[in-house]
């Protein structure tokens, strides 16, 4: 049986194509023309051509395949264009998960994000049933997910397709070759450049557990339900003090108001956009999120999936390593 994989270029995705090759599946990756392709350097699998936006694409993507698992997301937190991020996100979905339907495919398993679910204020970890609504959605990507998520619902209603929806919370280790915001966070904190902080919380995961979630979904989960694939909360200072233990180096301790930061970020993105290719170091929408300390609670997917994750030492230490081999920290 052929299982399709789509943003398998990428961080995650990467790893839950390797997860299924381990397991011995013939694995076929959907990869848009001129992409970045590291990530599947030398494994046995075959490569699609095809765009989530060409729905004529996806029918060749999906054919005679039994089941699919939908990694690709346009993940930034910043966009000269916030439509792109809709498009990808929510039009993107309905049009994969529409040619998998066509195609008869057996089992969808669609990646969303905790960034759909609600926050309780007291700071005590969120599970699958914390209240959320599209106002609580802080900008376009997070609201992007949310809408997607619930256009996947919808299908599910209306269609009786057989989608298990998973939530990772923030994955890191090897292979974040872009790297993801998270993952430029450690590079700049290992490589010293990080001179002080903001009091935020994430839950952090080793991105092959993740990995692991998304296969034990495909196996166990239940069509409809929701599964959030994390790990351990921690706060940033946390975080930061880990890093400067596995360099060596020292973890900043000057720690800034959001108020402060606030305009550090709107004059980064200004200067951004003044650039052709310019990025943001810092953005508004993710000192707006860091207000909010992400915690989460995973006890759904350990009891429901067999779900496990390794301690988070060694999930930072997997990521400053292959970011120290990979040049990153230079």
């Amino acid at each position: 049986m052929t299982v399709v994989v789509t943003g398998a270029t990428g961080f995650v995705g990467s790893a839950v194509v390797r997860s299924l090759l381990k397991r011995g599946e013939t694995v076929r990756v959907m990869a848009r023309a001129g992409s970045d392709r590291r990530n599947l350097e030398g494994l046995d699998i075959e490569v699609v051509e095809a765009d989530l936006l060409a729905p004529q694409s996806l029918a060749a993507l999906v054919a005679d395949a039994g089941g699919l698992y939908h990694l690709a997301a346009d993940y930034r937190l910043w966009s000269r264009r916030p439509d792109e991020i809709y498009q990808a996100n929510l039009e993107g979905t309905r049009n994969l998960i529409r040619a998998a339907a066509d195609a008869g495919v057996k089992r969808i398993v669609y990646t969303s994000s905790v960034a759909t679910l609600g926050i309780n204020r007291d700071g005590t970890p969120a599970d699958e049933e914390t209240p959320s609504s599209l106002e609580d959605m802080i900008g376009h990507y997070k609201r992007s997910k949310y809408l997607a998520e619930e256009a996947v619902k919808e299908l599910i209603t209306e269609s009786g397709l057989p989608i298990v929806i998973v939530n990772p919370s923030t994955p890191i280790g090897p292979r974040d070759v872009k790297p993801t915001p998270t993952g430029r966070m450690i590079v700049e904190a290992a490589a010293g450049r990080m001179p002080a902080f903001v009091d935020t919380g994430l839950n952090v995961v080793h991105v092959d557990d993740v990995a692991e979630g998304h296969l034990l979904a495909y196996d166990a989960g239940k069509v409809g339900e929701r599964y959030i694939l994390g790990g351990t909360n921690m706060t940033l200072a946390e975080i930061l003090q880990g890093i400067a233990r596995l360099t060596g180096g020292r973890a900043p301790r000057v720690k800034l108001p959001h108020g402060l930061v606030m305009p550090i970020a709107a004059a980064s993105e200004a200067w951004s956009r003044l650039r052709p290719n310019g990025t943001p170091f810092v953005t508004l929408e993710g000192v707006r999120m860091a207000r909010k300390r992400m915690f989460f609670s995973s006890a759904k997917a350990i009891s429901d999936l067999g779900y496990r994750f390794r301690p988070w030492e060694e999930a930072l230490a997997d990521a400053v390593d292959w970011f120290k081999r990979g040049g990153y920290l230079r």
